[in-house]
């Protein structure tokens, strides 16, 4: 197996205001390994973007990590650098590419002069040298006559190409990881399917870690290699693609999986899970979930539940995987999905 290069154990961030201190992510533990694609999935507020600008020290000026919180990137802590020692990090070992590229792009600097920044930030090279580095990564990401490119504004791409710009600016340094938060949200369909393809082809190419954010589970079905899937703040289960795609075990993926439009059911409605998540002003005792839950059992409502180990590379809390669990029937979907997948 390839080598983690991160290790994350016990993740807890809070953010202080005005009604309190918000629990954005409480306790969170996973490992990334070179070259692989981890997605972290669920709705918007689960703490999938606030877990992930932990892991390059961003976190807004009212939030902060706790103290047990362990962040490893090549046996290096990054909860315990300074200001100047993240900036070192940032860009050069772990890159971002945000939602909208529109508002990540500097609209009074041309295209080649933001490639530019970070390869002469970071690599030391002169300006002729990053000049020809950011027309290379310009070709890199798809976009014909890179030269021309090299010196327009971002008013001047479409949707997609700026969003290939984003991308070629956080391939700039050579990062180990990248992170994609949602890059493909304010993007049409056709063009999602274009930037997908070009992350993973660049992946393959450069061999990059990649943690790809997103709230649609169907965006990344053929792009991760694991998936995580957080609500409230804590990831509720963890698996492999296959796994977790075609044996779900936790009551809220298979609602997750179940809200997925498809061409082969005969249901009129979309199925969508009810009620809100919870406000983590004041996180519900046992599992979150559970009020949301047809199958929520009593215990649910009062302890939280452990991670239960299905395989060696599958883990899910909820308490259907205890022993003592009483059977139930997940919805029709979720048992066609099993019945592919061979359960």
């Amino acid at each position: 197996m390839a080598k983690k290069i991160l290790q994350v154990k016990n993740l807890q961030v809070s953010f202080e205001t005005h009604g309190g201190e918000v629990q954005a992510v409480r306790g969170i533990t996973f490992d990334l390994h070179e070259g692989e694609t981890l997605a972290i999935v669920g709705e918007s507020g689960s703490g999938k973007s606030v877990a992930t600008k932990a892991l390059m020290g961003i976190i807004a000026s009212n939030g902060q990590i706790k103290k047990d919180s362990s962040i490893l990137f090549e046996e290096k802590e990054i909860t315990q650098l300074n200001e100047d020692e993240l900036q070192k990090v940032r860009g050069k070992d772990i890159a971002m590419i945000f939602q909208d590229p529109m508002t990540s792009l500097n609209p009074v600097m041309t295209i080649g002069k933001q490639i530019m920044e970070g390869i002469i930030k970071h690599q030391g090279l002169n300006r002729s040298e990053a000049r020809q580095k950011a027309i290379e990564l310009i070709e890199l990401v798809g976009i014909d006559q890179p030269d021309k490119r090299f010196k327009q504004y971002p008013h001047q791409f479409s949707g997609g190409m700026r969003q290939r710009i984003v991308i070629a600016i956080a391939l700039s340094c050579n990062p180990k990881i990248l992170i994609a938060d949602e890059p493909t949200t304010a993007l049409d369909v056709t063009i999602q399917a274009q930037i997908l393809e070009l992350i993973k082809d660049l992946q393959a190419k450069t061999g990059v870690a990649v943690i790809f954010i997103t709230h649609d589970l169907g965006v990344v079905a053929n792009v991760a290699d694991r998936v995580a899937v957080m609500y409230a703040g804590k990831i509720v289960e963890i698996g492999t693609s296959d796994e977790v795609f075609y044996q779900p075990q936790h009551p809220y993926t298979w609602g997750l999986l179940a809200s997925m439009p498809s061409l082969d059911t005969d249901d009129e409605a979309l199925y969508s899970i009810p009620g809100s998540p919870p406000d983590l002003l004041n996180p519900p005792v046992g599992d979150a979930f559970a009020l949301r839950s047809q199958y929520a059992l009593k215990i649910d409502h009062e302890q939280e539940p452990p991670f239960f180990k299905i395989t060696d590379t599958h883990y899910a809390a909820t308490w259907l995987l205890h022993e003592n669990a009483p059977k139930v029937t997940p919805p029709s979907v979720i048992q066609k999905l099993w019945a592919e997948g061979g359960k």
